[in-house]
């Protein structure tokens, strides 16, 4: 292993002194300045490093802050042209105390760093003393203090840039314009920066706020707090307001949490600043407390959709629909309710309550249409009454005389019976009669029915002297059967506690019946009892078959397999 000759320290296998060495030599060259009154000429100090690896150079000159000049590396590694000939800068050329000509410009050198003499020296080169820097005649006129022609301010501004630089009051404000028309809250960040005491005040922006993206609502500018007098009629879109035109401008004093600030005709409402802000107030001003104000607003209450009062016009539920969509849809419709209804039609003989001695003798036939539960009345025509008969109304849903406008209630099949009143938007008729069809319907739905609206069916035939139907005691018989169902299911599951396919029965029915339907055709019926050996042959479960048969030849199984699962 190879030791370094300069610095003694060891070197890697393979490596070479030179690969690492880098020669500095500080150094400065001179710039004219024809198009300035002050000054001539400038000196540019800059440092010139030199890379033994490859014999390349680069001058760059050290970052002077607000300067004004583009600094940093003037030259970048590269190796430098010595002559018209070719030639090359060499390690050897550099010394100091003598110029060096790069690329036009003349730089002269006047010392090097510590390892630099020592590595040259190591060389056999014979160094020239060191000279001393020249320092830039401008720089240093601009450090001798400046001549006042005027009394002395006591106030230092020079002082209160360099003490406040790049230290900024970071306020968080709102602006509520609620109160103009289209106006709404929004959300700024006012900055006020202590070196010159402007102020400036920036938009917040949120995603998909419809606003333009500009950054800024005020760019930073000294802001006027009291204008003088004749400052009202200043032409202020032309010209600057001066310091004659302002009595008082705005200071960091004026902006406080939780105290609204007027600037430029808007009231700012201040509810927050940042910790360094915090810290500033409390040092130099004395105020530790400014808490954060919760500016926030809670949502409003959901106003609750209420709909408007009906017009009148068409039924209220077409109505309505004006009001959920732009386009008014049509309500939705018991699909299927009309399909199982589709052409059941209810019709009856009613006579029109008048005191027009005309209007007793007319007869009119209502039609009650299941599927839509519309009504239409007819008038039929008689010949030398002097009144036109045909349609007396549409189809359309009757309300009811005492239900609401907002929540109506129309008339049902259960409202038509004999001797019933029905109240036709302000016209009363008498039900007098009713067809064989609306006499089956009754029969087959007497539950919905009222016990007025059976009786009038059975007085009604009993007057005319035909055998009414018996709509009261078909109610009865159903809930007969019904007990005397239950009690045979409850007898033969005492009988048949142990049967030992109880637990598969509805299992085995239920693969037969694809559809669900809960009834199964006889055949399929005993087939499936022999196969799980139930004993049909017995007097009870002959009985509960009989009980359980349909008129279609089929048989409900929910209520058989009850009395073998208990």
């Amino acid at each position: 292993m190879v030791s370094n000759p300069v610095h003694g320290l060891p070197l890697l296998p393979g490596a070479s002194f030179k690969d690492s060495t880098v020669l500095k030599f500080d150094a400065y060259f001179r710039e004219d300045v024809p198009i300035s009154t002050e000054e001539h000429y400038r000196i540019r100090q800059v440092n010139i490093y030199y890379y033994l690896e490859d014999d390349s150079m680069s001058i760059i000159e050290p970052i002077v802050e607000n300067s004004g000049m583009p600094q940093g590396k003037l030259i970048k590694r590269q190796r430098l042209a010595k002559n018209d000939v070719g030639d090359h800068y060499h390690w050897k050329d550099l010394n100091r105390g003598i110029n060096i000509t790069i690329y036009g410009r003349t730089f002269r050198i006047v010392d090097c760093d510590r390892f630099t003499q020592v590595f040259l020296e190591s060389q056999g080169i014979e160094l020239n003393p060191p000279e001393k820097m020249v320092l830039d005649p401008y720089t240093e006129l601009r450090k001798q203090p400046v001549r006042k022609y005027v009394t002395p301010s006591d106030f230092d501004q020079l002082k209160q840039f360099l003490t406040y630089d790049k230290q900024v009051l970071r306020f968080y404000a709102i602006w509520d314009d609620t109160d103009s028309m289209f106006g709404e809250c929004r959300t700024y960040i006012i900055h006020y920066y202590l070196m010159d005491d402007t102020v400036e005040i920036r938009e917040v922006h949120v995603r998909n706020d419809g606003r333009d993206p500009f950054p800024l609502l005020m760019n930073r500018q000294h802001m006027p707090k009291v204008l003088a007098e004749n400052a009202k009629n200043f032409p202020q879109c032309v010209l600057e307001i001066s310091d004659q035109e302002v009595l008082e401008w705005y200071t960091a004093k004026d902006f406080i949490v939780g105290k609204p600030l007027t600037i430029l005709g808007r009231t700012f409402f201040i509810y927050d600043c940042d910790p360094f802000t915090r810290q500033y107030y409390k040092e130099k001003f004395g105020i530790s407390d400014l808490p954060r104000i919760d500016v926030s607003k809670q949502e409003p209450p959901p106003v609750k959709q209420e709909l408007p009062p009906y017009n009148g016009y068409g039924l209220v539920e077409d109505s309505a629909q004006n009001c959920f969509a732009l386009i008014p849809k049509a309500p939705k419709k018991d699909v299927i309710k009309m399909l199982i209804n589709d052409n059941k039609v209810l019709r009856y003989l009613a006579a029109l309550e008048s005191p027009i001695p005309e209007d007793k003798d007319r007869r009119f036939i209502f039609s009650y249409f299941l599927a839509t539960d519309m009504i239409s009345i007819f008038e039929p025509p008689v010949r030398n009454s002097g009144i036109i008969g045909g349609k007396y109304l549409g189809r359309t849903k009757v309300v009811k005389p005492l239900s609401t406008a907002d929540n109506p209630v129309y008339y049902g099949p259960d409202d038509f019976f004999i001797g019933a009143v029905i109240d036709v938007f302000g016209h009363r008729f008498t039900i007098l009669d009713i067809d064989e069809y609306v006499v089956k319907y009754m029969e087959s739905n007497a539950a919905q029915y009222s016990p007025e609206a059976l009786s009038s069916i059975q007085n009604h035939f009993r007057k005319q002297g035909a055998p009414g139907p018996e709509l009261e005691n078909k109610q009865a018989k159903e809930d007969a059967s019904v007990q005397e169902l239950e009690a045979l299911i409850e007898t033969i599951q005492k009988q048949l506690k142990d049967h030992s396919c109880k637990d598969n029965i509805r299992e085995t029915f239920q693969v037969y019946d694809k559809e669900a339907t809960g009834y199964v055709d006889k055949e399929t019926f005993f087939k499936v009892c022999e196969s799980l050996h139930v004993p049909v042959d017995d007097s009870l479960t002959k009985e509960l078959i009989r009980m359980c048969s349909h008129d279609e030849g089929k048989i409900s199984y929910y209520n058989f397999v009850r009395a073998f699962s208990n």
